[in-house]
């Protein structure tokens, strides 16, 4: 077994990183990055590194599982969500359920549901449901505790925080705690083939199969199809595209924005 070999066996073992659901020149990349910070010269070392400096775990961790969000992050498609999705299934069925995949430190389930929530501020009787799952338990747990710097919620308007989010006394913002009753953070893989909930109408994955390979991809749309209700939708991220064995499975519901509506097979 060769050096990287060695070492992604290592990482998987310890931190339970599934290193073959990412490609492997991202996996490169990322231990480059450590390796370079750490002095590492080649693969081998860095082995020898993380062995004898335990901190060096977590930050491997985070440069492995990395996650870029914000809040209401590409607001055109937040817009749709907002005027055209959420409100379609409000109408027709009294209730929303949401599969939030690879939901990170939890901005993107937190827009969900402050949609959500001023959708039915004045609506009695609605069924409202997100799953936010990720693969990473320390970022689930950020996720969970609904912290954030001042930094995070600066694009936000001053009523939308001050009705969904509480100041604390270091400067920092809490998300209030009708948000919170409405979501559901678990661990998840998207590598299982198994939906983290089923009977769903709407899943988000957004920039995650961007380190998947074509065949990983492939299965994870058959796993969102076999989550979403009929005629649920499937937002995916603006730089992913549905591989040609599984593009059968979705129409574009919008083609510029990555919004596909779920086709039933038979």
């Amino acid at each position: 077994m060769d050096d990287l070999k060695q070492l992604k066996a290592l990482i998987e073992k310890t931190l339970k990183v599934r290193c073959s659901q990412y490609k492997e020149e991202y996996i490169k990349r990322r231990l480059l990055s450590r390796m370079r910070t750490t002095g590492s010269g080649n693969y081998e070392e860095y082995t020898r590194y993380l062995n004898n400096h335990p901190a060096e775990w977590e930050l491997l961790r985070n440069a492995l599982t990395i996650n870029v969000t914000e809040f209401f992050r590409d607001a055109e498609v937040f817009e749709i969500l907002r005027k055209e999705l959420i409100p379609k299934f409000i109408s027709e069925h009294n209730r929303i359920r949401i599969w939030c995949a690879g939901c990170s430190s939890g901005e993107e389930p937190y827009s969900l549901a402050m949609i959500i929530s001023e959708l039915t501020t004045r609506k009695s009787g609605i069924s409202s449901t997100i799953y936010a799952t990720d693969i990473d338990e320390n970022i689930l747990q950020k996720a969970k505790d609904g912290i954030y710097e001042s930094k995070a919620v600066e694009k936000l308007n001053t009523a939308i925080i001050r009705r969904h989010f509480d100041e604390l006394p270091d400067g920092r913002y809490r998300v209030k705690q009708h948000l919170k009753d409405m979501i559901h953070f678990r661990k998840h893989d998207l590598m299982s083939g198994i939906p983290a909930a089923r009977y769903v109408d709407i899943v988000t994955c957004r920039n995650v199969t961007i380190y998947f390979t074509e065949g990983q991809k492939n299965d994870l749309a058959r796993t969102i199809h076999s989550a979403l209700n009929s005629g649920g939708f499937y937002v995916m991220g603006k730089t992913e595209y549905l591989g040609r064995e599984v593009e059968g499975l979705f129409s574009h519901y919008n083609a510029l924005q990555k919004i596909l509506i779920k086709n039933d097979i038979k």
